[in-house]
């Protein structure tokens, strides 16, 4: 549990420095990629600031959830959003030009979910007999 508790720990923390700079510097990371943002595109930088601040409040939360229900449903929610995005960074790719940005940022997405789902499987392993599955 101290693993699976260490990575909610630092997936906030990274997701509320994206976030932070999504929100501040709205050009910033568009344009670390190849996107150039102008005023108008603002809103949806800032959206996408806003999702990432939830997860964000979501990974710092569940480091103090003991239920292993809630914890499978946000490992899953994890998941599922660094594979979509994964997989949608591939797409844009196709689409563009890629760059080692993107490249590295698809990759970063799917080691997060491959760690995701070790840890995940470990703290299952070593749960304390008698909680519940």
């Amino acid at each position: 549990m101290k693993a699976l508790r260490a990575v909610f720990r630092l997936h906030g923390l990274i997701t509320l420095a994206g976030a932070v700079v999504l929100m501040v510097f709205p050009r910033a990371i568009p344009s670390m990629v190849g996107i150039a943002i102008t005023r108008s595109d603002y809103l949806l930088v800032y959206l996408v600031g806003a999702a990432e601040l939830a997860i964000a409040v979501l990974s710092f939360g569940a480091i103090r959830i003991a239920d292993w229900a809630a914890l499978r449903l946000i490992v899953t929610t994890l998941v599922v959003l660094h594979v979509a995005s994964g997989i949608l960074d591939i797409v844009y790719m196709a689409l563009t030009q890629p760059n080692a940005t993107m490249i590295s940022n698809t990759v970063l997405r799917f080691a997060v979910v491959t760690v995701l789902l070790v840890v995940w499987r470990a703290a299952r392993r070593h749960q304390t007999p008698g909680t519940s599955r």
